[in-house]
C-alpha cells in the first residue's frame, strides 16, 4: 500500500492511499504521531497517539489541527492490523511565517504578471491606433500631394502642347503663304510685257 500525503500546510494535510482488497475490516486506521519513538518501537499501534477510522469505501481523508513546523510519522492500515513499513509515510508541516511568505511571494508574482500584461495591452493598443490612423489619413493626404504631381505633369503636357501648337501654326502659315504666292502667280496675265516698241 502506497501512502501519499499532499496539500500540506502549517496546520493541515490530506492523505490518500490505494484500496486494499485483502482488508476484511470495515474501517481503515489512519494513525499519525509527531513522536519519532514510533519508529523505534517498530510500527506498533499503541505507539501512535492519533488514530482516525475511515470507512473502507473511502481511500482519502483530511488531517487537521496539526502543529506547524513539525515532522509527522503516519501509517494507514486495516483496523485490526499493525502497520508495516510500506504502509507508512513521513511528512513535515511548514512554519506559519514561511507559509505567509510564500503566499506574499505568490501575490507579488501575480501582480507583476498582471502589470506586464497591462503594459503589453497598452503598447499593442497604441501601435494599433497608430496603424489605423495612418491608414485612414492616407486618403485625406492624397489631395494635398495630388496637385504637386499633377501640376508638374500638366505643365509638361501644356508646354509640349504649346510647342506643338506653335509648330503646327507656323507650318500652316508657311503653307498658306506658299498657296497665296502660287495663286498670285497664276492670276498674273502671261505674255503682257510692256516693251519700248509697244509704247511707241
Amino acid at each position: 500500500m502506497g501512502v501519499t500525503v499532499y496539500n500540506i500546510s502549517s496546520t493541515s494535510a490530506r492523505v490518500n492511499w490505494p484500496a486494499s482488497p485483502t482488508c476484511l475490516d470495515t474501517f481503515y486506521s489512519v494513525m499519525y504521531d509527531p513522536n519519532w519513538n514510533s519508529l523505534i518501537m517498530g510500527y506498533k499501534r499503541k505507539s501512535f497517539k492519533h488514530e482516525e477510522r475511515i470507512p473502507v469505501s473511502q481511500t482519502n481523508t483530511y488531517l487537521g489541527n496539526l502543529l506547524p513546523q513539525t515532522a509527522y510519522f503516519l501509517c494507514v492500515t486495516c483496523q485490526a492490523a499493525d502497520p508495516v513499513r510500506e504502509q507508512c509515510q513521513v511528512f513535515s508541516t511548514p512554519s506559519e511565517s514561511s507559509e505567509g511568505h510564500d503566499r506574499a511571494g505568490w501575490e507579488v508574482a501575480v501582480g507583476v504578471w498582471l502589470t506586464c500584461c497591462l503594459l503589453l495591452l497598452i503598447i499593442a493598443g497604441i501601435l494599433l491606433w497608430g496603424c489605423l490612423h495612418n491608414m485612414c489619413s492616407l486618403p485625406g493626404r492624397s489631395p494635398e500631394s495630388r496637385p504637386v504631381v499633377t501640376t508638374s505633369v500638366r505643365q509638361d503636357m501644356s508646354s509640349s502642347g504649346r510647342l506643338f501648337t506653335a509648330r503646327s501654326s507656323s507650318e500652316e502659315s508657311i503653307k498658306r503663304a506658299n498657296a497665296m504666292q502660287s495663286s498670285l502667280m497664276l492670276a498674273q496675265p502671261t505674255g503682257h510685257v510692256i516693251t519700248p516698241d509697244h509704247e511707241s
